[in-house]
């Protein structure tokens, strides 16, 4: 199978451009050309129209594009299932985000290995855009995220949601809170717009981040005042080197299972779901 056809042409789907597919794939602009070319002769029909303002797809692109996906996700799992080799019967790919895996990763692992003894893991810690364009390549099976993308191939559920604290080195209060030493954490686009509805007076901070650890990292180093996940606060005031700001609001986010559509109804996905969910 000529799956590079298939990259292709979803990659120029998503970039509408010759020039960035052929750079995002390594390739030169005549390889993207010679394969868009090669995959519209075997269908029959033109598949992108190039116009001044980029490349567009066609009918016909719009109704293959389904069946592409379906076609790279398809031979992902089969590279996937022949490669499996030992004593385990199946082998799955877990996406976790990267702040959830800190404090959760041991007892999720317990979890699914209580579940599956006879299936191997392999835990993949990324940010939610990787994971589900993952998802959707079948590079991984199941992902635990904060921000899905919806897309036609792919199904999420909500587990629960995190809290996160705001803790200072500096304030007791908010109206103590310098906005000059306040540092953004932008964990997912719903965290970020929910911090600057309830604290607009603090959104134009200097200094921001979207990983827990780092923003921990900058409050133990240089000081501050920021929202950390609520195990951290309670790590961070128990270790004398923050405090909590006693009348900020606590923020949430949520957090969801995302894999593919074909697999809704899985056995196997939905005893994953279902092991993260309980520690929600």
């Amino acid at each position: 199978m000529q799956i590079e056809l298939i990259d292709t042409f979803l990659d120029l789907i998503d970039s509408r451009s010759f020039n960035k597919t052929a750079e995002r794939l390594g390739i030169t602009q005549s390889t993207v050309s010679a394969r868009v070319k090669s995959l519209e002769t075997q269908v029959g029909k033109s598949l992108f129209q190039r116009s001044r303002s980029g490349t567009e797809i066609t009918a016909a692109g719009l109704a293959f594009e389904p069946h592409a996906r379906g076609l790279r996700h398809s031979w992902s799992e089969a590279l996937r299932a022949t490669a499996r080799s030992g004593n385990t019967a199946v082998a799955l790919r877990i996406g976790l985000q990267i702040d959830l895996a800190a404090t959760h990763i041991g007892d999720w692992v317990a979890g699914f290995q209580k579940q599956f003894s006879k299936t191997s893991f392999y835990l993949e810690l990324d940010y939610s855009n990787q994971m589900c364009s993952d998802l959707l390549s079948g590079t991984l099976d199941f992902a635990v995220l904060y921000t899905p993308r919806y897309y036609p191939d792919l199904h999420f559920e909500t587990l629960g949601a995190v809290r996160f604290t705001m803790v200072s080195t500096q304030a007791r209060q908010l109206d103590q809170v310098d906005p000059n030493n306040f540092i953004t954490a932008n964990y997912a686009p719903a965290f970020d717009r929910q911090q600057q509805q309830m604290l607009p007076d603090l959104a134009n901070s200097r200094v921001s981040s979207g990983l827990n650890a780092a923003v921990m990292g900058l409050i133990t180093s240089i000081g501050g005042t920021a929202y950390v996940l609520e195990e951290t606060a309670k790590w961070l005031v128990d270790t004398n080197q923050a405090q909590i700001v006693q009348d900020a609001p606590t923020l949430e986010q949520s957090v969801y299972a995302g894999f593919h559509v074909r697999h809704r109804y899985s056995h196997v996905h939905l005893k994953l779901r279902d092991t993260v969910r309980g520690y929600f």
